[in-house]
């Protein structure tokens, strides 16, 4: 009941946000922004390109984009129904971006005109403030990303924040990971990749690369021969393979000598 109610009260927040809003040409170049969207874009521009906001418009939108998330954001923009609707708006898509740390759950549509489709409306809604924190500053090193306390999942139309406490393990499939808490599981645009730096070391571990546990969750160290493996307390008692070179830190943060 309290969980519901939580989610009531995010989405009538996520219906209060103002929307970023970028229109772009048929070769994803930026034809217009609504002033969000420059308050956003404008940073990327200038720390990835040396671009001021005012030149914004004529650039690709990829470049406006790390590497590791251009792929992802290829994938809705190229994405078609399949029934062939030339307007169908793929599901949202959680990103999380360099400009700086920002988590941003972005939408794109097709935009048709009297010969076609013209181009894609691209609308975003920025999620930092729901879903991190600031990370604890350390002396004389750079600014640690913003640390993650939500995962924001699209399920049944709706928006859903998943407290990180309940979850139990990510498993990482390419560009998706699937979230599995004690009674469920969550399929997330969010790469491992994504994860990984705004997760709290002290409590989660990437133990295989397609595997990152949480360590509270960890109910049995399993060894067999030269094989280490984790039982943990999702509703699928699952195990998961610990790579060699994580052994070492894995009995270190376990205490396990």
């Amino acid at each position: 009941m309290q969980e519901t109610a939580v989610n009531e009260t995010f989405q009538h927040r996520l219906e209060q946000f103002n929307p970023g809003m970028v229109w772009l040409d048929g070769s994803n170049r930026v034809t217009a922004l609504n002033d969000i969207a420059m308050q956003i874009l404008g940073p990327a521009a200038e720390q990835s390109l040396g671009v001021q906001k005012n030149g914004l418009l004529g650039l690709n939108v990829m470049q406006l984009h790390p590497e590791r998330s251009r792929g992802k954001l290829s994938f809705i923009l190229e994405s078609q129904d399949p029934v062939g609707c030339p307007v169908k708006s793929p599901p949202p898509v959680a990103m999380m971006i360099n400009i700086p740390d920002k988590v941003l759950m972005i939408k794109a549509s097709k935009m048709v005109g009297a010969n076609g489709i013209t181009g894609t409306c691209m609308v975003f809604y920025d999620l930092t403030d729901v879903t991190t924190r600031p990370s604890p500053a350390i002396e004389a090193q750079p600014v640690p990303p913003r640390r993650l306390y939500k995962i924001p999942v699209f399920r049944k139309n709706r928006v859903v924040l998943i407290d990180l406490n309940e979850v139990v393990r990510f498993q990482g499939d390419g560009h998706y990971t699937t979230i599995a808490t004690k009674d469920d599981r969550y399929l997330s645009n969010l790469s491992l990749s994504d994860l990984e730096g705004r997760l709290d070391p002290d409590v989660y571990i990437r133990v295989h690369r397609s595997h990152i546990v949480s360590i509270p969750h960890i109910v049995e160290v399993v060894r067999h021969k030269d094989s280490t493996s984790l039982s943990m307390a999702d509703n699928e008692q699952s195990l998961i393979p610990v790579s060699r070179s994580k052994v070492g830190q894995l009995k270190e943060l376990l205490g396990i000598y």
